[in-house]
């Protein structure tokens, strides 16, 4: 039988036998009633760890997303994001659907400076322009390969926007991975910007679960639209207890994920066939290139799959892997052994 050692993304990971065991004796309540011990003590948690005001819990970091729109922003709106930003290309649309938002995308490789940001701002009150209300920036961003958005930027941009009157959120998906990486605590990070998300199911390994972060007031509207998109849950301390205990005892062990990412990418940036500059891979994930001279990317995954490593492809000649704690060192190598074969054939 195949081992499979799955790279696709930080998602797929199980809960363990003692995040399972921690699951079954979560104390519940009923969270529409703000009942739930488990979750009311997650979210203190969550806003300590933020040195935010308050927090609430939601299903997934795209429904987090879309509510921090709703919250922040006005229909006609535009928002400043990166160039590839989640809420662009991963959320089959919601930020026009839901809250029929624009984007001005900006920058590269999952960075933008203060200087682009500011002269892409349009103007409140313009004859044509639609007034940008709110920056968005993505750390760490997971189409430029788990990039860190460096945090003098942040602190500038968001300096930029308290001038301007423009809102700012830190899509924080990974904030933890960026923290980690950086020897920063994540509140460090997170304190320039009104509104912060930070999910549980991606490097921490919980089964589910997203949190948005910031003042008394903005989570008090967050509320609303978290039950106008269908996330207001009742007894989901379950997913609350799994949070707690990934808080707890998998947040340090991501320093391993990103010593596996690099050890990838120096394996495979070794290929002629393979772009990739392994002082790139930040924390945990990598996105390389292919050069025409070969197979395409889709190819190269269903060939990968054969031989039981699972990874992703964004388009015909770019590839995605992550690593994660489901995945050992020694199988980081040996999936990198099996892709260089792969690119040989």
């Amino acid at each position: 039988m195949i081992e499979i050692i799955d790279l696709r993304s930080d998602t797929v990971t199980k809960p363990g036998r003692e995040m399972r065991v921690v699951i079954a004796n979560a104390p519940v309540g009923d969270d529409q009633f703000e009942e739930d011990p488990s979750i009311n003590l997650l979210q203190e948690r969550i806003a300590d760890y933020l040195q935010k005001e308050s927090a609430l819990w939601l299903p997934t970091g795209t429904m987090a997303n879309q509510v921090a729109l709703k919250v922040l922003t006005r229909p006609g709106d535009d928002v400043i994001v990166s160039k590839e930003s989640h809420a662009v290309w991963h959320e089959t649309g919601g930020s026009a659907a839901n809250c029929g938002t624009q984007f001005t995308s900006i920058g590269n490789q999952g960075v933008f400076t203060p200087e682009e940001y500011l002269a892409a701002i349009k103007p409140k009150g313009h004859l044509m322009y639609p007034p940008t209300t709110l920056v968005e920036i993505e750390n760490t961003h997971n189409r430029a390969g788990g990039i860190i958005f460096p945090q003098n930027y942040a602190e500038a941009i968001c300096a930029i926007s308290s001038e301007h009157r423009i809102a700012t959120y830190l899509d924080g998906a990974r904030l933890w991975n960026a923290a980690i990486a950086l020897n920063q605590p994540a509140s460090f990070l997170a304190a320039p910007f009104d509104l912060v998300a930070v999910s549980l199911s991606k490097g921490l390994g919980a089964p589910g679960g997203s949190l948005l972060a910031g003042s008394k007031d903005i989570i008090r509207q967050c509320i609303r639209y978290r039950r106008m998109f269908g996330g207001a849950m009742r007894q989901v301390g379950i997913f609350a207890a799994a949070g707690i205990y990934a808080l707890d005892h998998n947040m340090e062990r991501l320093a391993e994920d990103h010593a596996n990412a690099r050890l990838l990418a120096e394996r495979l940036s070794s290929h002629e066939r393979i772009i990739l500059d392994p002082d790139t891979v930040q924390t945990n994930i990598l996105v390389f290139s292919l050069t025409g001279s070969g197979p395409d990317a889709p190819t190269i995954v269903n060939r990968a799959k054969e031989r039981g490593v699972l990874i992703f492809a964004f388009n015909n000649h770019t590839i995605r892997a992550v690593t994660h704690l489901d995945v050992s060192k020694a199988q980081c190598e040996q999936a990198a052994e099996i892709l260089l074969e792969i690119m040989d054939e």
